[in-house]
């Protein structure tokens, strides 16, 4: 059950046409004109409270989080629901004590949000510095990733044929953002995500159709056949290598939770709101939408293990990527009526999609920042056109390297990138935006010792980290520059993140924290109670 017959390849291969084709009209279609900054950067808040909601739940749950998270509850168990309900708690999270101060104090980008208190070229730099920084690793497993996907979907094999799957999606990825903008990657945010928690629910039902209903009789099914018994049923196997264990799971989490709502792909959503209550609204569309998705994924990982076996799904791909369409396909039985092979193709084609749409929401993230917070701020009056031009050119410009650089780290473990990216959100960009947006005295010296400070430690101690080297699963598995036996920095970096931001404050003087104080009392009535002030 882990071969795909040749009709659902060639559909699978005309709907990845068809969808393409459609999707890219639509950026078409709906992109903005020439000169207007508010249409391309956030398609003037025109999205519903509930397409909105959908186009954020789309952008928060991306390939790697499909692919990545499936693995991971397919092989090991309870760890991989809890990852999956720490994502859905990040985004709580975000909408409870973020999303509203940062659609009042943000217009455009993050660098918007952190300059309204602290105007200044260098803490807009420092702010699209971390944004790339954060963003770059998770663009490249979404794209390295998409090759060896369609790869195993349509039969391929050969790296020539893969690198050709990432430099043609890559192409389109960049043409998404560059010329759809924010409202053309919010479309095909919402058509994804429709599709993917659509086919997904009806493959859930399937498999639970094949256990009686009974998800108890699923767990201990797939427990049986994971080869580790009632351990697949509780805490410690994704860690159990490790020496502290516990600590590790700990910290992995606590980097999930504050590091995947503080993504500037994810914050900028917040900008597209028209008001704080609209944003409250799109927020509850948008954690109810990514509730649904953690039943489903843990329905089918679960279906997936039960059904074909943990040794089967590892062979296929060690960090257990394919699980989700390996349960999926399963769920089918041995025979694929035409009826069956049309709902595959929808669940092949809703994965394809949410790589395209993942891929292009944060391109457009990367590009709003380097033409809003580094070239337009070089220039006092710079044109409306020529912003746009320059956001345009910076989604080509940071567009091209990243297919570049996925096509090179392709047949590596990509696990350390996307634990990159969460690391540099919990430990950098969250005290950024928790102490700006409420802390009176935090000046900006503390707030670029928080970004670059935060940045760095996350940097330097990476490479330490045992998914790097050290074990038969890392990146670089031939080699053992392990010192820091944990999966993430976030043990260190989350506190010294935060820590560095009252260091800056504390070493900026008494004098300059009563100025902060003063510049942050002048904004505050607008960043905590923004509707009153504009409706007022």
């Amino acid at each position: 059950m882990t071969e795909f017959s040749g009709s659902a390849q060639n559909m699978s291969l005309i709907a990845f046409t068809v969808v393409a084709t459609i999707t890219l009209l639509l950026c078409v279609m709906t992109g903005p004109d020439n000169d207007d900054l508010d249409e391309f950067y956030t398609g003037y808040g025109s999205l519903s409270p509930m397409r909105n909601g959908l186009a954020i739940a789309g952008d928060y749950i991306s390939a790697a989080t499909v692919l990545g998270t499936g693995g991971v509850i397919a092989l090991c168990g309870y760890d991989g629901i809890v990852l999956a309900l720490s994502t859905a708690l990040s985004l709580m999270l975000l909408m409870f004590l973020l999303a509203e101060p940062l659609r009042n104090a943000g217009r455009f980008t993050m660098g918007d949000a952190l300059a309204r208190r602290m105007p200044g070229r260098a803490v807009r730099m420092a702010a699209c510095g971390v944004t790339l920084a954060a963003l770059l690793p998770m663009m490249l497993v979404q794209l390295a990733g998409t090759g060896q996907l369609l790869a195993f979907m349509l039969g391929f094999s050969g790296d020539s044929l893969k690198t050709a799957c990432v430099l043609g999606l890559g192409a389109l990825m960049i043409s998404y953002a560059a010329i759809g903008g924010m409202k053309g990657t919010a479309l095909i945010q919402i058509l994804k995500i429709v599709m993917l928690l659509g086919s997904g629910a009806v493959v859930s039902v399937l498999i639970l159709h094949r256990f009686d209903w009974n998800p108890g009789a699923l767990f201990d099914t797939a427990a049986k056949q994971s080869g580790v018994g009632a351990a697949f049923l509780h805490s410690g196997l994704e860690f159990a290598g490790g020496p502290y264990p516990r600590v590790d799971m700990i910290t992995s989490q606590l980097s999930v939770v504050l590091g995947c709502a503080c993504l500037p792909h994810i914050t900028m959503r917040m900008y597209t709101a028209s008001s704080a209550r609209q944003v409250r609204r799109s927020m509850s569309w948008a954690v109810s939408g990514v509730a649904l998705f953690v039943l489903v994924i843990t329905v089918v990982g679960f279906g997936a293990t039960a059904l074909i076996g943990r040794a089967v799904i590892a062979q296929a791909d060690p960090q257990g990527n394919t699980a989700y369409l390996l349960g999926s396909r399963a769920a089918f039985g041995p025979g694929l009526s035409t009826a069956e092979t049309l709902l595959f193709t929808t669940v092949t084609t809703a994965i394809f999609l949410t790589v395209l749409a993942s891929v292009a929401g944060m391109i457009l993230a990367c590009a709003n920042s380097l033409a809003h917070d580094v070239f337009a701020a070089r220039v006092r009056e710079m044109t409306p056109r020529r912003e746009m031009l320059l956001a345009r050119v910076s989604a080509l410009a940071v567009g091209v390297p990243a297919v570049l650089l996925a096509t090179q780290v392709q047949h590596r473990s990509l696990q350390p990138l996307v634990t990159l990216s969460f690391c540099l959100g919990a430990s950098a960009i969250a005290p950024a935006l928790v102490y700006s947006l409420f802390w009176r005295r935090y000046t900006r010296t503390g707030l670029l010792c928080t970004l670059i400070g935060g940045s760095l430690s996350v940097l330097l101690l990476m490479p330490g980290t045992n998914l790097v080297s050290g074990s038969p699963v890392s990146a670089f598995p031939e080699a053992d520059f392990n010192w820091l036996p944990f999966t993430t920095t976030g043990l260190v970096t989350i506190p010294l993140g935060f820590a560095l931001g009252w260091l800056g404050t504390v070493a900026s003087g008494r004098r300059q924290a009563q100025e902060q104080r003063r510049q942050y009392e002048a904004v505050e009535g607008w960043i905590l109670a923004g509707a009153v002030r504009r409706n007022g």
